[in-house]
C-alpha cells in the first residue's frame, strides 16, 4: 500500500484528476481517497516514484 498526502486536493474535481492520474500509471490500481484529510492510498505493484512523478505533473504534488 502506497500512501500520499496531497495538500492541493480540495474538491471533487481534484479527486477525479488524482484518480485518473493514478490509473494512467497503473490501470489496475485500487485508489482510496480521503478528501477531508487530503490523503490518497494506492494499492499497486508500481513504484511509488512513478506515482509521485505523474501526480506532480498533473499539478498535485504528493508527499
Amino acid at each position: 500500500m502506497i500512501e500520499f498526502e496531497i495538500k492541493d486536493m480540495s474538491c471533487g474535481h481534484c479527486v477525479g484528476v488524482v484518480t485518473q492520474t493514478v490509473k494512467l500509471v497503473d490501470p489496475d490500481a485500487k485508489v482510496e481517497i480521503d478528501l477531508g484529510a487530503r490523503k490518497v492510498k494506492i494499492e499497486s505493484d508500481e513504484d511509488r516514484s512513478a506515482f509521485v512523478e505523474a501526480l506532480t505533473g498533473a499539478g498535485y504534488p504528493a508527499t
